[in-house]
């Protein structure tokens, strides 16, 4: 098999941790082993902390207009619409996903409703994913939420599209915690998790893959998904 060309893709990672800069983020190093891959593979790649912004709240493309006197939303968005994939990254907190993921989610929403170049909505054409950790329960029931969110707004999700790293449930070591330190391999906590490490590299290249066939192919097809044409009265084959 020939190896892919990816590099003409441009990723996107919005970390969502709670902890400011320069404070650690364990989220941010399991985002790491992702963006590596990409690097590797010749992507462009770029990593938002949004915690570090003052991004209001709100379902609207601008807060400002709407009463909020700071709103760097409109800025982020650009940045994240100019890439092929977005990864969203998130701590567990009580189970669910971190506030800032929320926010994430309502800020991206809020632009769902414009349109690409071929008519359809915004995010038509581009793959998600997203990489959760921490040291209780919960992978799984983020992964969904977050994943369901993208692609009702429109994002496109592979096959194995999420990955993970809580540990023992209960208090205890965060991933790349460098003060549990693997005992037989003398490795910060999570790096030697093969599942977790599997997980990431095939969460990793199945958003490439995507990514790559919807942008070789010019973006999904603006056939039977225009909502212009809808509200002029095209059905396509649908009949009532």
């Amino acid at each position: 098999m020939d190896k892919p060309d990816f590099s003409n893709l441009r990723a996107i990672f919005v970390n969502c941790t709670l902890s400011k800069s320069p404070k650690i983020s364990h989220t941010a190093r399991l985002m790491e082993v992702s963006m590596n891959i990409m690097k590797k593979e010749k992507v462009g790649v770029e990593e938002i902390r949004l915690v570090d912004h003052d991004v209001a709240s709100g379902i609207y493309p601008d807060m400002t207009e709407h009463g909020w006197q700071k709103d760097a939303w409109p800025a982020l968005f650009k940045r994240i619409i100019a890439a092929d994939i977005l990864v969203v990254g998130t701590p567990i907190w009580l189970g669910e996903k971190s506030s800032e993921a929320q926010k994430l989610i309502e800020r991206l929403y809020a632009m769902s409703a414009t349109t690409n170049n071929s008519g359809q909505y915004i995010y038509y054409g581009k793959a998600g994913g997203c990489l959760v950790t921490g040291n209780e329960d919960g992978v799984k029931h983020c992964a969904r939420d977050i994943l369901y969110a993208l692609q009702h707004i429109g994002y496109t999700i592979p096959p194995q599209a999420d990955s993970g790293w809580i540990g023992e449930v209960g208090p205890g070591p965060s991933y790349g915690d460098t003060n549990y330190r693997d005992k037989k391999l003398d490795a910060p906590a999570g790096y030697v998790s093969d599942f977790t490490n599997r997980n990431t590299t095939f969460m990793t290249y199945n958003l490439l893959h995507l990514a790559g066939m919807i942008k070789g192919h010019g973006g999904i097809p603006a056939y039977g998904n225009l909502p212009k044409q809808w509200k002029d009265g095209e059905r396509w084959a649908f009949e009532r």
